[in-house]
């Protein structure tokens, strides 16, 4: 595990030194993090991350995960789907088997501290249990046009919070508490960013019977239809009958998500046997998922709904060319024609994959933008400073923290 001094080469001494002086501010507060899942999706690999830098710096800071049965989590899906603005059947046994399992983790769990925050709507209801303490709600999903009776019925707990945040303002919803905007963050210490030997990535590929005598396009997410693994395949069949490729679907599923198998099944059937197509369905294994894409020509992000999108930024700090929907937050991410190309439909993933395999000098050079962009906006020091400040703020009347 990277300790912070380590940042220094990439972000500099002073990012890490103003880090200790916030981090000082905090000393004798008891911060605790909940969310669903310890593994599988971006809130689960930010805090596995943050967690250990943060206790580095001094503080005091726990991770608890929710239990929850198949039934519960079932409805959760259906709730992250409705928040994304999808067409759901939702009714008023779902609401009950999410508020029974909620009763049970406030009963078993331990939420003690001075400053609780809380990740996505699954373990909302545990504001219930409030006492005189700071709660924030952290919401990672695109709440830009949520459906509204999962959303009402959400917004009662929502408003017992001290605070919300949300990564891109217009993910925001009317409120009558304070509201934060704070991107997530990739490590660039991490396995699945730092820089990997050749011959490593040559026996994973090995490994995966995976050919780079023809461009390679990749795109790495969980097998969950808002990603669009369909609507890859499309592209690639709109881009093979102009340029010969390959394409590579690879990622796993979350333990609270129970629809990873069904799309991995669909996915599988839809590539048709296609000998230039692989599917892998991999177990957490972050050093191959970052050698995959280092191997990778260009990466595509093809998502239909999108809270972030850390896989982009894990590909542009590799300098990959990379192709991804104009969706949640991913233009935060790619500035189009600068440190990527945007993208509607299949068609213009296609048309964009093309440009970047017709002309490699564009796209070393998106590439090379691409990685500033996210040294300069995405990296994990910039990510612990905004969670630190915003603690802070919450003991302090006015706008302006005095350090």
């Amino acid at each position: 595990m990277a300790q912070i001094d380590d940042y220094i080469p990439i972000v500099g001494e002073s990012v890490v030194e103003d880090l200790r002086l916030i981090a000082s501010r905090l000393k004798g507060k008891r911060i605790r993090n909940v969310n669903s899942t310890a593994v599988g999706g971006g809130v689960a690999e930010i805090l596995n991350r943050m967690v250990p830098l943060w206790r580095e710096l001094e503080l005091d800071v726990h991770w608890d995960v929710i239990r929850g049965g198949e039934q519960f989590f079932e409805v959760t899906k259906k709730f992250h789907n409705a928040l994304h603005g999808g067409p759901v059947d939702i009714g008023e046994n779902d609401f009950e088997i999410f508020m029974e399992t909620s009763r049970k983790n406030m009963e078993e769990m331990d939420i003690s501290g001075d400053v609780l925050l809380i990740h996505d709507p699954q373990p909302i209801v545990l504001v219930k249990k409030r006492a005189d303490n700071k709660w924030i709600w952290r919401c990672h999903i695109d709440m830009s046009n949520p459906e509204q009776k999962v959303w009402r019925f959400l917004k009662d707990f929502v408003v017992q919070y001290d605070a919300a945040v949300f990564s891109a303002a217009s993910f925001s919803r009317k409120l009558p508490i304070r509201q934060f905007l704070i991107s997530p963050s990739i490590d660039p210490l991490s396995d699945k960013n730092r820089e990997l030997p050749r011959e490593f990535i040559d026996s994973v590929l090995e490994k995966y019977g995976i050919l780079t005598d023809k461009p390679l396009m990749t795109q790495i997410s969980r097998f969950d239809r808002l990603k669009d693994p369909l609507g890859v395949i499309a592209a690639y069949r709109l881009v093979k009958k102009y340029i010969d490729c390959r394409l590579l679907l690879a990622g796993g599923t979350a333990t609270d998500d129970p629809e990873g198998q069904r799309v991995f099944e669909e996915v599988t059937e839809a590539a048709h046997r296609d000998p230039d197509i692989k599917i892998l369905s991999m177990p957490q294994n972050d050093l191959e998922i970052n050698a995959l894409q280092r191997a990778s020509t260009v990466i595509v992000q093809k998502s239909l709904k999108e809270g972030f999108g850390l896989t982009v930024s894990e590909a542009l700090w590799k300098a990959k060319p990379v192709v991804a929907s104009n969706v949640g937050g991913i233009p935060l991410q790619i500035k189009d024609k600068y440190s990527g190309l945007l993208c509607y439909s299949p068609e213009g993933a296609a048309f964009a994959v093309k440009q970047f395999l017709s002309s490699p000098d564009f796209a070393r050079r998106i590439g090379e933008n691409g990685r500033q962009h996210v040294k300069n906006n995405f990296l994990i020091t910039r990510h612990l400073r905004d969670y630190m400040l915003l603690f802070l703020s919450l003991y302090h009347g006015e706008n302006i923290v005095y350090l």
